[in-house]
């Protein structure tokens, strides 16, 4: 995991909200797309620039490519957080 692509992806209003809304299950881009009011060339960089990062991975069901969110990479970020807060003489788990 490159963390540097995970904040970047999360760093734009409109990925963050791409995301939440893909918590609550699996979507295309055109359903994406709808919630918004860009043009889809903009929905698929950002769409990209969250696969680039894996926050997000697509499965094609037959026309169709779905969008889904890929939870292993949030978690890895949260460890990371864990990790620093740890050795930065924070309050463990330990404790």
């Amino acid at each position: 995991m490159q963390l540097s692509l995970v904040f970047k992806a999360l760093s734009d209003g409109n990925r963050r909200k791409i995301l939440r809304m893909l918590e609550k299950g699996n979507m295309t881009a055109g359903e994406i797309a709808e919630q918004f009011d860009i043009s889809k060339p903009s929905i698929s960089h950002h769409l990209n620039v969250l696969k680039q990062a894996n926050l997000v991975q697509d499965m094609r069901k037959g026309q169709n490519i779905y969008y889904e969110l890929n939870t292993t990479v949030f978690q890895d970020v949260l460890n990371w957080f864990h990790e620093i807060r740890g050795r930065n003489g924070g309050v463990t788990d330990d404790e």
